[in-house]
């Protein structure tokens, strides 16, 4: 994974002052339908009653607010699309440096940089409209009341199919309580609940011991579908000034480095959970995806990638439409939790038990 902090940090700056759009956007819009040719493949997906043309989304925090990206895809070949997450007031964001390159991954520590929902709604929910993939925003509160006024309000514009949960956010301050103690993510799901008819999907932090205790205290509170997993706590240090190269001290690790720990929780939690599952972490590649597919989730996000390559949610499309023609699977939908574990007695010598 070839980054550089400069650049990755450019990248983010740049999709937040939208700078990143130069082009007429009907002229990239055609060229993206010529490419888009018809399949014998069905990569259609639902999740909590959201339909989707196939199970790739955009994880938010990576994607701005979808305008930034449209030179480099045809944004409407996306199954959905998560927005950059959305505060009751603007926010500004920690204080640089805010992003670096791990091995295989990247810390970051952007703190909710963002808009604020007024603006959200006023300059940034009219061009989202515009486009067909279903969307979904992803909101953040300092309370319980803030989660229930922030869906609310959200949920009350048109053009929105979902509201996803930030409960699980490690770079702002408190922004982990709600997602490691049950009983306050009971209380957002809930009081989210309450405030709308729309799916309500909570995002899971990682960053706890029993990932499936968390997960049925939210379906408990009334979510409609769990995005795992965010980002784990990192940290890393300069050995030269010996001072932490994130001006946060510590951020969320992502990308391909907790792909493993994120497939594993996905599938603890696909075991214990009547709802669907979108996970994430660390996927780049079509291979990626179908780890987690396999494992139970019923869509996929791509995050970090988007650093890398613009163009890799879509990419990660077209390889799944060639893996399932490759293997004759004619619907995405077979792959759904269709790992096969070997029993004891067979040649692993071990079980899921």
């Amino acid at each position: 994974m070839e980054m550089r902090e400069s650049r990755a940090e450019s990248r983010e700056e740049s999709a937040e002052r939208g700078e990143l759009s130069r082009e007429p956007r009907g002229a990239r819009r055609k060229e993206g339908d010529e490419r888009q040719a018809p399949s014998a493949v069905d990569l259609a997906v639902e999740v909590a009653g959201i339909r989707m043309k196939n199970p790739i989304l955009t994880a938010s925090g990576t994607f701005g607010y979808a305008r930034e990206f449209e030179q480099y895809m045809n944004l409407n070949r996306l199954g959905a699309l998560v927005v950059k997450t959305i505060t009751r007031l603007p926010r500004p964001g920690n204080p640089p440096p805010r992003v670096v390159e791990t091995p295989a991954g990247m810390l970051n520590a952007i703190g909710l940089q963002n808009v604020g929902i007024e603006t959200f709604i006023r300059e940034k929910l009219p061009y989202l409209r515009t486009l067909q993939p279903p969307l979904i925003v992803n909101v953040a509160g300092e309370s319980v009341e803030d989660f229930r006024e922030l869906t609310k309000r959200m949920a009350d514009q048109e053009g929105v199919a979902g509201i996803e949960l930030n409960i699980s956010c490690p770079n702002v301050a408190g922004g982990l309580d709600f997602s490691t103690d049950p009983n306050l993510a009971y209380r957002v799901v809930k009081a989210a609940r309450e405030a709308t008819s729309l799916p309500i999907i909570p995002k899971l932090s990682p960053n706890v011991t029993d990932i499936s205790a968390i997960a049925g205290a939210v379906t408990d509170g009334g979510a409609d579908a769990i995005s795992l997993i965010n980002t784990l706590v990192g940290m890393a240090v300069d050995v030269r000034t010996r001072q932490p190269k994130i001006g946060n001290v510590t951020g969320g690790l992502s990308g391909p480095a907790i792909r493993p720990v994120a497939v594993r929780m996905v599938w603890q939690v696909a075991r214990v959970v009547r709802v669907p599952v979108i996970g994430m972490g660390g996927i780049v590649t079509a291979d990626d995806a179908l780890e987690f597919l396999i494992a139970g989730a019923t869509a996929v996000a791509v995050g970090t990638a988007n650093f890398i390559d613009p163009a890799a949610a879509v990419k990660v499309i077209e390889g799944l439409e060639r893996y399932c023609v490759a293997n004759e699977i004619p619907d995405i939908r077979e792959l759904i939790g269709s790992l096969q574990i070997p029993r004891q007695g067979d040649d692993y010598g071990w079980s899921a038990r």
